[in-house]
């Protein structure tokens, strides 16, 4: 009879590798508990149409990568493809909104689901911290969350990463250039598919990946020329304000991003070391979603970083993680009765914050010895029949490899000295 194996594109995590993703998680999520991001988590399915109208029904999640289910009850359900929708959701349902405290402001991580073909970067299941700052409209909170992922990414030591910039208007002016696209769209030698989505969204047109359709699209009329005012000077002041703190940015016209729900500020996190899947996290500002959700007008802004994407930049710029020891003291005795008081020492050690692990299963001196060195452990515990009748046990430092007798009595309070 086989094992069975991960479903296909998804992954496992597994010692050593998870320590990375979770050092990962901690970074992107660190300056954003200490700018007033509060955590919330959120079920791993919801409505399916939570999706379809907010993220949008001609958007390729939607159209063809969401995982649906029908319950026993005959209820549509979706798993969550992606997660600001579900915030945004979660946060009218618990009417946040209605504290008095605006914006609302909202970090979450979590896994994520997507019918895709897999590839390196591209899995079936993927892993995202996020952020939503929710209730208002601000220049300085677009920036505000631009700087945070910056802030995020530099802290775990990545340097080769490009942050593009874009605008795409609001309900005033967005119209004006969607009629002035669909125009000149539909010029154009597209196929079935692509005609449809001119009909629905065309910005998404502009998304295209294919050469041949990027090819047609180099005479497309230009969204900043068709940016009223408002738009003009909120874009203007969030780059100023970007500049301002040292943040490198590239204006990117084309970038619109695969949901339907962004207004105004766009951008996306990207790392030229991944090849084709180059993006490693992205957002924008969402101001009508609320709305289309059927809660009241909540102007909005977030983003989400990929973690399993961060993985791989972090690799491809080979930056080594100083991720913190597992084990700093193991334990090895030699016969029962040293099994018993080399484990209450182990147990007291943890009590005092002391990362200790334990030799298990009665293995001779050398098996044991080989676990200690694996474990990484900075000092290992020794204790035998001879040495607990002498009240003692052996403490060795792995580093120097010293070797000295210490009374068992004051073993804990001599390991809490040397680790400091």
């Amino acid at each position: 009879m086989s094992t069975f194996q991960a479903p296909k594109g998804t992954y496992d995590l597994t010692p050593p590798d998870s320590a990375k993703f979770l050092a990962v998680r901690e970074a992107i999520s660190a300056p954003l508990r200490d700018s007033g991001y509060g955590y919330i988590e959120t079920p791993g399915f919801e409505d399916v149409e939570l999706f379809a109208r907010g993220v949008g029904e001609s958007t390729d999640i939607v159209t063809k990568e969401m995982y649906t289910l029908t319950t026993k009850g005959g209820s549509q359900l979706a798993l969550r493809p992606e997660g600001t929708a579900s915030v945004l959701r979660a946060a009218l349902q618990a009417n946040l909104h209605k504290a008095g405290n605006l914006p609302v402001k909202l970090w979450y991580s979590g896994s994520y689901y997507r019918y895709e073909r897999p590839q390196k970067g591209r899995y079936r299941h993927f892993s995202q911290v996020g952020a939503e700052a929710i209730g208002t409209e601000d220049p300085v909170l677009d920036a505000e969350l631009i700087i945070l992922a910056d802030q995020a990414y530099r802290s775990l030591g990545l340097r080769q990463f490009r942050i593009l910039l874009n605008s795409l208007g609001d309900k005033e002016c967005r119209p004006v250039y969607r009629e002035a696209l669909q125009t000149f769209l539909r010029d154009l030698d597209l196929d079935e598919e692509t005609r449809r989505r001119i009909e629905i969204n065309p910005l998404r047109v502009l998304d295209d990946k294919r050469a041949d359709v990027q090819k047609q699209l180099t005479d497309a009329p230009k969204l900043r020329d068709h940016l009223c005012d408002a738009c003009k000077a909120y874009h203007e002041e969030v780059r100023a304000l970007l500049t301002a703190a040292g943040v490198v940015y590239e204006d990117d016209e084309k970038l619109v991003r695969g949901l339907d729900y962004y207004t105004r500020t766009t951008f996306e996190f990207v790392h030229d070391g991944l090849g084709s899947q180059s993006a490693v996290g992205g957002g924008g500002r969402y101001d009508g979603l609320s709305e289309m959700i059927g809660g009241p007008a909540l102007p909005s802004v977030g983003w989400a970083l990929g973690v399993d994407r961060t993985v791989l930049a972090l690799e491809a710029e080979g930056v080594e993680l100083d991720l913190p020891v597992t084990t700093s003291v193991y334990a090895v005795p030699l016969g029962e009765e040293a099994r018993r008081a080399l484990f209450a020492v182990v147990t007291e050690l943890r009590r005092a914050g002391i990362a200790a692990d334990f030799a298990f299963g009665g293995r001779g001196l050398k098996g044991a010895m080989k676990s200690a060195n694996r474990s990484g452990a900075r000092y290992t515990l020794v204790a035998g029949e001879r040495d607990l009748a002498e009240g003692a046990v052996q403490l060795k430092d792995m580093e120097s490899g010293e070797q000295s007798a210490v009374p068992l009595a004051e073993v804990v309070a001599e390991l809490t000295k040397r680790l400091g």
